[in-house]
């Protein structure tokens, strides 16, 4: 059985774990209705290209998108928390190099960072039109795309944490036959 200090410092991870879980699933299901979907906005580089999404929409869709972000506030929270837990507080990632764990505790962090600076501008740019903000559609789509490349990255991180513990456990076998 595992300490109980152990347990106590697990729960966190796991617990902002499901919550980003469930929050995403919700999230997922609540814009699914809306077509182009919420990806291409956020990749949406040139007012042009963020005009055609949201026009694309009728005003119920508009306000469906902007009535999300309560609970995608709620969920970068969760996620951002989940992977710097799971970085620190689970032995995941103990057998990665030090500078692969340091630079993973603050992946998700980042992410979250990058999500709430695009929620930010999308909730202004969604308001009413905005002319001569090519600069900020611009900003928003690149923080939108590193948001989701800092994701790839630790999830890319997460299976190599995995790939390794299971090469380590399979080499203890071999040596134990």
């Amino acid at each position: 059985m595992k300490h109980p200090d152990a347990r106590a410092a697990i729960w966190p991870v796991w617990a902002s774990g499901l919550a980003a879980a469930l929050l995403f699933a919700c999230i997922e299901s609540y814009l699914s209705p809306l077509s182009p979907g919420p990806i291409q906005l956020q990749l949406a580089f040139t007012p042009r290209a963020f005009g055609e999404v949201v026009h694309a929409w009728p005003p119920e869709h508009l306000a469906r998108y902007r009535a999300h972000f309560a609970a995608d506030f709620a969920l970068l929270l969760c996620y951002g928390a989940f992977g710097r837990w799971l970085v620190m507080r689970s032995a995941l990632t103990a057998r990665l190099p030090i500078d692969w764990r340091a630079a993973a505790r603050w992946m998700m962090p980042l992410a979250a960072a990058c999500d709430a600076t695009e929620n930010f501008a999308h909730l202004w740019l969604t308001e009413m039109p905005r002319f001569g903000l090519a600069w900020l559609y611009a900003s928003s789509a690149i923080v939108a795309a590193l948001k989701w490349v800092l994701i790839g990255c630790f999830v890319l991180t997460v299976l190599a944490a995995l790939a390794t513990q299971a090469w380590a456990r399979w080499g203890q076998r071999g040596r134990s036959t």
